[in-house]
């Protein structure tokens, strides 16, 4: 505690300083509300000033001459979210702990420094300490020796298996940092440890002054009018009003079924019988005085329709009788004697559903009922002198929150007592009031303890600090932590600050929204904006990651467009993308993780910071082709070499020609160096320079390990390619011909079958085309390419052995189509970017305002000579007629315009 008193008075001089306040991101609250809110110096409701002597005591000063090397983690992770710390607290989103834990494991060693700026619930925390915990790294799978040496299963090349060392059992240090205050206060109470016993005191004294003090609320007659029941919940249900008759209908007793269980579409009405259906009616509406905010308002009618209630272990149902509405009525008339959130509820993409029922200040969310016991419930938690105890029964407290608000949901046969819709605040027509103290009571006894008992097994504090600012601003040195987890913010899909407001309202500390990265029309941030913080929040990771250290990104969202404006953002930031996979299934497919449809699934990226040494060469050889080749041969030392899944080997998809070529313009792009190398160039220099095998290419020293790797599996997997577009079908028709060289005859009806998703705005190319620019064609004369002879000899017994210029062989070969050999590639490849180019040229004369149809690939390759002449205005001119939604969900033309717009705008 004089710990606790010694920083907080640094923290209160720190708070009076006006600078300091204007730190992007500074939560909005009195002096006095952080403060009781903080525990300095490991967690503060603001940003944290002392996160730097942290980083001084736990860290290792960067090290250019560390041996350090990781590939990206390419396994498959699934982890449950049925686990008690998991379910510990319903916030909106969270990464399973023990995911993140085998991230942690394999890229970093103990007493590293772990970094998560969008931390919300702080599991990036709890995976960082448990990394020091034998039994749960044993759950992981894992063996650890005796001197704590972690072992992972592999299959060694006998087929047999091996225990292979990657790690060492010990505690990583976390810095946890979120924009909202709700997030970190959650975040420090799963990191922060307390003594179980006196927790456990604290909590069965508060639960039984509150008992004594409001149960009588929570009473009620049991049907024989002599029993006293205890009410577990009760139904509440909207009033609407007959279009036909005015009559007011209590919407359970019209529309539900409730032997059934059932809510019915079309129903009766009792006074008129017109067919009715919800949609059709109008809802009934209370006028009363509001003593809080000393004016009358007007709300949704909503009246109790069912109470659940126990006499002993038994459970019984009823309709609330006299008795109960009296009591209803008494808790109306009565003044709650404890201070309680009385805010108004900020404006904002989500909370027009309340305001549109009048909803429009936090105590409108809770019944008078259980908001008299939270109240109650809040000032009994204040009375307990040791600080850390208090903090974590306001955790439960704070858990428990929505679940009794008018956002908990009646749903029949669903006996969990929390249904709040995730991510919305909406409020249905049947809603279900809990018993706050029996809940609470549950929270502590059954939820809590447990966790607290596991979740740190010693009773030492510091091994993570607590911070609240924009994730675009921290006290971190430069090059001071050595890993990133973190799961930001996906776009539109969730509104974090209006969402976290009931939360925030009872801890009087609120989210500063203007840095929040996420899509808002109420805010006025769309896609570009979003985009543009997050770059911001990526600048700053890569400017306190080490150089050659690793990035994790954890990301999942319906939408194409916000998943390329992520990967723009990381691009811009100087990381480097190495793989791409999903968290809870094998490695997305084509379409999922390069294409241009939805993402459907969680995504987890691995990027890297190049180390100083390649930015130092990249310097003084900007812009030429060894500098090109420099950045290709530090990425393919970087990616994984062979992954074997289900006894085949993945192809990885960042060694494929092409996606080599994208991250190397990107590196030059994203430093505004020109590009020194054409695409044709840039393949036959791979053929010449790194040794290829399955459409693949790699270093010298690692082509071996796959070479073994290969020789011990059934077969290589392919990848699973939807075309939509011209650069997907030439990728699809590479894989079908790379395998059978055909004639067109064979595999024009194949094309026309997966053309069938081909988007509206790209122009469709006819096969003929498609073949006659990429591939080549046998014409029946001189000696039979390689790649048909191959083929030809594999399956036709009468063709094995031949010369290549024997005449059976001619005629079977003759008019197929082939993927040319790489030296030849770079010719196709330069006859086809004229044929662009020309194309190109039709598009930045045209007169269109905006271009309905067009070829991508066409206008990818105007942009990439303009940008190697420094013509910054035509990939603005062009890129403006591209229609905005088409332009945002291509990662590579938007990379294009975005930079050249930022070289005009720098002029």
């Amino acid at each position: 505690e004089e710990r606790r008193e010694y920083f907080r008075e640094k923290l209160r001089q720190k708070l009076e300083e006006p600078e300091f306040r204007q730190i992007e991101g500074f939560p909005i609250g009195s002096d006095e509300d952080i403060l009781a809110l903080s525990d300095p110096p490991y967690y503060t409701a603001c940003p944290n000033p002392f996160i730097q002597d942290f980083i001084d005591y736990y860290g290792r000063p960067y090290d250019p001459n560390e041996d350090y090397h990781r590939e990206p983690f390419a396994a498959d992770v699934s982890e449950g979210k049925n686990d008690p710390i998991y379910n510990a607290h319903s916030y909106h989103t969270k990464v399973p702990h023990k995911a993140i834990m085998r991230y942690i494991l394999h890229y970093t060693k103990p007493g590293d420094i772990v970094y998560d700026g969008f931390c919300g619930t702080g599991m990036t925390g709890v995976a960082a300490q448990l990394c020091g915990d034998r039994e749960v790294v044993e759950s992981l799978g894992y063996r650890i020796d005796d001197d704590g040496t972690i072992l992972k299963r592999e299959i060694n090349e006998q087929g047999e298996v091996s225990w292979v060392p990657f790690s060492k059992l010990g505690a990583r240090y976390a810095v946890l940092n979120d924009l909202s205050p709700a997030a970190t206060f959650i975040a420090y109470n799963y990191n922060t440890p307390v003594d179980v016993d006196q927790f456990e005191k604290e909590a069965k004294r508060i639960l039984k002054e509150v008992e004594a003090e409001c149960g009588w609320m929570y009473q009620t007659l049991h049907t024989d009018g002599k029993a006293k029941g205890r009410i577990n919940y009760t139904v509440w249900s909207d009033v609407f009003t007959c279009p036909e008759c005015a009559h007011e209908i209590i919407f359970w007793e019209a529309a539900v079924d409730q032997e059934a269980g059932k809510v019915r579409k079309e129903f009766p009405c009792p006074y008129c019988s017109a067919i009715l259906k919800k949609s059709n009616m109008e809802r009934a509406w209370t006028t009363k005085y509001d003593d809080t905010l000393e004016q009358t308002i007007r709300q949704a009618k909503q009246v109790p329709v069912l109470i659940n209630y126990s006499i002993g272990r038994k459970r019984f149902e009823k309709a609330p009788d006299e008795a109960d509405l009296a009591l209803i009525r008494k808790i109306e008339e009565s003044e709650i004697p404890y201070p309680y959130p009385t805010e108004s509820i900020p404006d904002g993409d989500k909370t027009g559903e309340p305001r549109r029922i009048g909803i429009t200040h936090a105590h409108h969310f809770y019944t008078k009922r259980n908001l008299w016991i939270l109240a109650a419930f809040m000032h009994a938690i204040k009375t307990i002198p040791f600080h850390r105890l208090r903090k974590v029964l306001l955790f439960g407290f704070n858990s428990v929150q929505q679940s009794h608000s008018i956002l908990n949901r009646f749903r029949f046969r669903v006996s969990f007592p929390s249904n709040v819709m995730s991510g919305t605040l909406y409020v249905a027509s049947m809603v279900r009031e809990n018993n706050i103290i029996d809940q609470l009571n549950n929270k502590y006894k059954l939820r809590l303890k447990p966790v607290y008992a596991s979740i740190i097994r010693d009773n030492t504090q510091g091994k993570s600090v607590g911070t609240t600012s924009s994730a675009s601003v921290c006290f971190l040195g430069n090059d001071s932590v050595d890993y990133v987890f973190t799961d930001p913010p996906f776009g539109s899909n969730l509104m974090y600050s209006e969402l976290n407001f009931l939360w925030e309202s009872w801890l009087k500390v609120y989210t500063d929204n203007v840095p929040e990265a996420i899509e808002n029309r109420t805010q006025g941030k769309n896609l570009p904006q979003y985009q543009e913080l997050m770059t911001r929040c990526f600048h700053e990771y890569y400017r306190v990651l080490k150089p050659g250290r690793w990035m994790t990104v954890e990301f999942h969202n319906s939408k194409n467009s916000v998943w390329h404006a992520i990967q723009e953002a990381l691009q811009r930031a100087g990381l480097v993308v190495a793989d791409v996979r999903t968290l809870d299934k094998k490695q997305g497919s084509f379409n999922q993780v390069v294409a241009g449809r939805a993402v459907k699934q969680d995504i987890i990226i691995s990027a890297y910071k190049p180390n100083d040494g390649l930015e130092e060469r990249f310097k003084l050889k900007a812009g030429t082709v060894d500098g090109a080749w420099d950045f290709v041969r530090s990425h393919l030392r970087q990616l994984p070499v062979a992954v074997i899944k289900d006894g085949k080997l993945e192809v990885i998809t960042e060694r494929m020609n092409y996606l080599l070529y994208d991250r190397m313009v990107a590196f030059h792009v994203e430093r505004g160096v020109i590009v020194p190398i054409s695409a044709g160039d840039f393949y036959e220099g791979l053929e010449q320079r790194f040794p290829q095998r399955d459409g693949m290419y790699f270093l010298p020293t690692q082509v071996n390990e796959y070479d073994r790797a290969w020789a011990k599996v059934e077969a290589v997997e392919q990848i699973e390619m939807f075309v939509h577009d011209e650069a997907t079908a030439i990728q699809w028709l590479k894989q079908q011909l790379g395998s059978k060289p055909q004639t067109y005859q064979e595999i024009h009806p194949l094309y026309m079958k997966e053309i069938s998703g081909w988007q509206r705005h790209e122009k469709t190319m006819e096969l003929s085309r498609l073949l006659e620019e990429n591939f080549l064609c046998y014409d029946g004369t001189g000696d039979v390419p390689s790649q048909i002879c191959r083929y030809l000899s594999r399956n036709f017994k009468e063709l094995r052995n031949v010369e290549k210029d024997d005449p059976a062989l001619r005629a079977k070969a003759k008019e197929r189509w082939y993927v040319p050999d790489a030296n030849k590639v770079g010719d196709l490849e330069k006859l086809r970017e004229r044929a662009l180019l020309r194309e190109f040229e039709e598009y930045r004369n045209s007169n269109q305002k905006r271009l309905g149809v067009f070829r991508s690939e066409a206008i990818r390759a105007g942009f990439r000579k303009a940008w190697g002449q420094q013509d910054y205005e035509v990939i603005v001119q062009v890129g403006s007629k591209i229609p905005e939604r088409i332009l945002q969900e291509d990662s590579r033309l938007i990379m294009w315009y975005d930079q050249a717009s930022r070289k005009l705008r720098s002029r």
